[in-house]
């Protein structure tokens, strides 16, 4: 790879559901409303996998992507988001984790947005002429798969149990009151497995389509429906949506109605949220100018939950890429706590389980710098290095809520129900 990687990317008449050309065992994939972009098969062009070090990961996996890209020779005649060199991404939640942040830059990608599709390929060399531009690298479109058939998954106690959680937030309250933290996210963990030879798309089509207002993606194992954008960066725009404070639907109508307009004026939510935005705001101001995050918060409406939410928007000025600032943000008081140090502490002393990549970065990122990153949260981690060899695949979910002053452990423990839903639904 040392004389670069060679790119194209031609418009392409795909009528298929893009997931059929994902590999069934490893999807990588990044979806919303069938727009979105996936890889085909398994083939790599290169994959960055970094493990704990002296350094941050983000800023390793950006030196890399650097690399990658600045040697790249790109030939871009669409130029839609997700076009040209592009590399799918998930990053730990905590420098600490045992697990690896990786970087995958696949062989062929195609996509859609706004009703327009494309292939681009990736090689290490360039056509035999030299000549990239005459060159013709797309080729035939490739072959889609049937989705296999329907499976179902177990799901069971993790290493956080039920009471186990309630004593955690009963200990995350009496810290709160001695003044150690105002916020802490605190998770916990179902384990299980799915039959071997599962058809993992199966797992990527049920989240995107009972959630289409969702970021569906599935990154080295990692499969989920995120409804938390953390950053988008397109030529020069960047925007977030910041989701904390949560309550379940209602049964009906009149309970619906009801439950929305507790939320909104929950004064313990709006806390929470006020927490979230400003961390949200003040990582981001010395990237950007015209910042603006007023209007909100204003009620999230998802399948089985309400959130409160706020936009933001911004313009870049310092020529940060989409990954610079999703290291900037991360880790947000909606998945963390405030202050970051002290709820980052705390969720290692509370919690007795590795994060691992849940409520990290997950998403995007192409040779300008442009890309779209969510928090990785309605998720779970598989294991897909050894799906091949048999035996039934283990994965973790998790889930989480947010500890404040007035936060009630049993109703946490139901919060974290509610939002294992997705999963354990897809699942079965």
């Amino acid at each position: 790879m040392s004389a670069g990687l060679v790119v194209q990317t031609r418009e392409f008449d795909l009528a298929d559901d893009l997931l059929a050309y994902a590999d069934p065992t490893d999807p990588r994939a990044w979806l919303r409303r069938g727009d979105g972009i996936v890889a085909v098969g398994s083939e790599t062009a290169a994959v960055v996998r970094i493990a704990a070090g002296t350094e941050p990961r983000t800023t390793a996996l950006g030196r890399a992507w650097d690399r990658i890209r600045s040697s790249a020779r790109v030939d871009d005649a669409v130029r839609l988001p997700g076009t040209g060199l592009v590399a799918f991404a998930a990053l730990v939640f905590d420098e600490a984790s045992s697990a690896d942040s990786v970087l995958i830059v696949p062989r062929t990608v195609i996509g859609r947005h706004g009703g327009r599709t494309w292939i681009t390929r990736i090689l290490d060399a360039p056509p035999a002429d030299g000549d990239l531009a005459d060159g013709d690298l797309v080729g035939a479109a490739p072959a889609p798969t049937a989705l296999g058939p329907h499976w179902a998954g177990t799901l069971g106690p993790g290493a956080q149990t039920a009471q186990g959680y309630q004593a955690s937030v009963r200990q995350a309250l009496a810290a709160i009151a001695d003044a150690r933290y105002g916020k802490v996210v605190l998770a916990r963990d179902l384990v299980g497995t799915v039959p071997a030879g599962s058809d993992l798309r199966r797992l990527v089509r049920a989240l995107s389509t009972e959630y289409p207002d969702t970021w569906a993606f599935a990154v080295d194992g990692l499969i989920g429906a995120s409804p938390e954008t953390l950053v988008t960066a397109q030529d020069g725009v960047v925007t977030a949506r910041v989701l904390a404070g949560t309550t379940a639907r209602g049964a009906d109508a009149v309970t619906d109605a009801r439950a929305a307009a507790s939320l909104a004026d929950s004064p313990k939510d709006n806390d929470e949220h006020a927490f979230a935005v400003r961390s949200v705001v003040a990582s981001l101001a010395p990237h950007t100018t015209a910042l603006d995050a007023e209007g909100g918060p204003f009620i999230l409406e998802l399948p089985n939950l309400f959130h409160l939410a706020t936009d933001v928007r911004a313009h870049l000025s310092d020529g940060a890429s989409a990954l610079d600032l999703a290291a900037a943000l991360h880790p947000t008081a909606a998945v963390a706590g405030t202050p970051t140090d002290a709820a980052i502490a705390a969720i290692r002393e509370l919690e007795p389980f590795d994060r691992g990549r849940y409520a990290g970065p997950v998403g995007w990122i192409d040779a300008d710098g442009n890309g779209e990153w969510a928090i990785a949260l309605r998720c779970a981690q598989f294991d897909v290095t050894g799906s091949g060899s048999g035996d039934p695949i283990p994965l973790t979910a998790y889930a989480g809520a947010g500890i404040v002053a007035g936060s009630d452990p049993e109703a946490e423990l139901l919060e974290t129900r509610v939002k294992f839903r997705p999963i354990v639904d897809a699942l079965a």
